[in-house]
């Protein structure tokens, strides 16, 4: 069952690079817009249809697990270095504007934060009847 899991991997990632590209062709770039991404979400629908629940279960589910743990960090690592040299080669603006993006995130940390202990606390005063 091992090879079932990766296989619905495999396809995930064939689709989804190819619907990357086709959108890249669409919009008018020359880049692979998003495939990994769409890849990963053809993953996360496949694995949660009921048709193909035999298929993600047991070892080949570990399998998806595995294969998916190594692979995110590897490709956002590789995104994020892409977006670091084309911030460079970008200019001063596009260096301000990616540093002000980080900052306002690191910003927004606390309030979304806050934002979820108030509902946590919430739901349990009500009981969880939500």
């Amino acid at each position: 069952m091992i090879i079932y899991g990766v296989a619905l991997l495999s396809v995930c990632l064939v689709a989804g690079m190819l619907v990357g590209e086709y959108l890249g062709i669409l919009i008018g770039v020359e880049a692979n817009v998003g495939g990994v991404g769409i890849a990963m979400l053809l993953l996360v629908l496949a694995c949660n249809t009921q048709r193909l629940k035999p298929m993600v279960e047991g070892l080949a589910g570990d399998g998806i697990k595995f294969w998916s743990a190594m692979y995110i960090p590897i490709v956002v690592a590789m995104a994020a270095r892409q977006n670091v040299v084309a911030a460079v080669d970008g200019g001063l603006l596009a260096l301000v504007a990616g540093v002000a993006a980080v900052v306002v995130s690191f910003a927004l940390v606390p309030v979304l934060s806050r934002i979820g202990s108030q509902r946590s606390r919430l739901n349990d005063q009500d009981g969880g009847a939500h």
